[in-house]
Parts: C-alpha cells; structure tokens; sequence
C-alpha cells in the first residue's frame, strides 16, 4: 500500500479520545510480553504502549506512515516477514483487516508470528449493510459478521475465545452517515468529537444488552493453540 487514502480520516479520529481508550483497554489485559500493533497507522495505539514500557512492534504498509512512526522512536516494518516465528505474545489489530484482499492470508501470517497459546485481538467494521461512501474513501474491501470473521480466523488455525459486537449506537449513527454524509466520505471532525462526548458512552452502556446481536464493529480474541 502507498499513500494510505483515509489518512485524513485517520488524523481525524486521533480526537475521538473515548472511544480511543476504550480500544486501549482491549488490549491493555492481553498485552504482556511482546507485542505487535498490525496495521499500526501513525501509533495511536502502539504509542501509548511504549509509555507504559510495553515491548511493541508495529507493521505498517504505507511508507509515509511507516516513516512517522520511525520517527517517533517505534520500530515499524512493511510486513510480518520480520518478524520471526513464535517470537510474539499478543497480536492486535484494529480497523486493518477489512482493507486486505486476502485477510486469510494476513491472519495466517499473524498465527505464524504468535507464540503457541499466543493471543489475537481484532477490531473491525460490522455488516455489509454499513458500507457507505467512507468505507470506499479509505479502502474497505468488506465488514464483517460474525460467521464471516469467526470462518477465517478459524481457517487460520485459531481458537476463538470470544466475539462480540460493539457500539451499537454506532449502528445507526453509520446507517445516517450512509444516507445523509458527504459523498467523499470525508468524517467532520466536529461530529466525531460530538459522538465520541456524548453519545460513545451511551452507546457502550447499551452494548451490554445488544452486543450479541447489533453493532457497528466486531470484537474477537483468539488464542493460538
């Protein structure tokens, strides 16, 4: 990939802080030993893991971005292939999987890095019916259901320990985005902020009761057998 075309978006939700520490709290629990951040972006995430003296490593395919992350002192490479086998405790990827045409592909390759009984943490885009002018802007080759993540996690020889929905107030709010945003795609960063203030945590209050069946994103943890 050259010249990530959702890097505005991404610069974007760098300001949606709720829901930014709500995926930092996924992977804080699972995250002892060493790390790699899969499709790190410009290290939202891996960035607050060094801070806490976490061992982190980042993939990352664009070379703009790849270069930020150089420069903010983390290790970033192109691909898993430097990575060597069994060397990595926890693998979490979050709103990465849905631009990679073999996403079978990619997983095998994160099984091949994890250690035996070694965990993956994913983050994706639920539901087809979502996909909107957004999605095409930065690269969506698909969201997800449940069957269809867990079918090619598994294919990739992991155990699914869990999966879940997520935001399910994000639901709607991507159901008006589809009907009513820009064509472009492009987010406001005003009605990010505004989300992510008021309605994210409603939202994850309702996920207690709707996350089995509805929400805008998938949760799963796997374990490598």
């Amino acid at each position: 990939m050259s010249g990530y075309p959702g890097a505005g978006n991404l610069e974007v939700m760098e300001e949606a802080v709720r829901y930014n520490d709500f995926l930092l709290g996924l992977i804080l629990p699972l995250a002892n030993g060493r790390v790699v951040d899969f499709g790190a972006g410009s290290g939202t995430f891996a960035a607050k893991l060094r801070e806490r003296n976490i061992g982190i490593q980042c993939i990352e395919p664009d070379p703009r971005l790849r270069e930020k992350l150089g420069a903010s002192g983390l290790t970033a490479y192109p691909g898993l292939e430097q990575i060597p086998g069994e060397s990595i405790d926890l693998a979490y990827s979050f709103n990465v999987l849905e631009h990679i045409e073999d996403d079978a592909a990619a997983l095998s390759g994160l099984h091949r890095v994890l250690k035996p009984g070694g965990r993956l943490l994913l983050y994706v885009p639920a539901f087809m019916v979502l996909y909107s002018a957004m999605d095409r802007r930065i690269g969506h080759v698909r969201r997800y259901t449940k069957s269809t993540l867990i079918d090619v996690v598994r294919g990739a020889g992991f155990t699914i320990d869990e999966i879940r929905y997520a935001d399910s107030l994000g639901f709607l709010a991507a159901l008006a985005f589809k009907a009513l945003g820009p064509r472009s795609g492009e987010l406001n960063i005003r009605s990010v902020r505004f989300y992510d203030r008021y309605l994210f945590p409603l939202s994850r209050m309702l996920d207690v009761f709707l996350h089995p069946v509805i929400g805008k994103n998938l949760i799963l943890r796997a374990t490598k057998a």
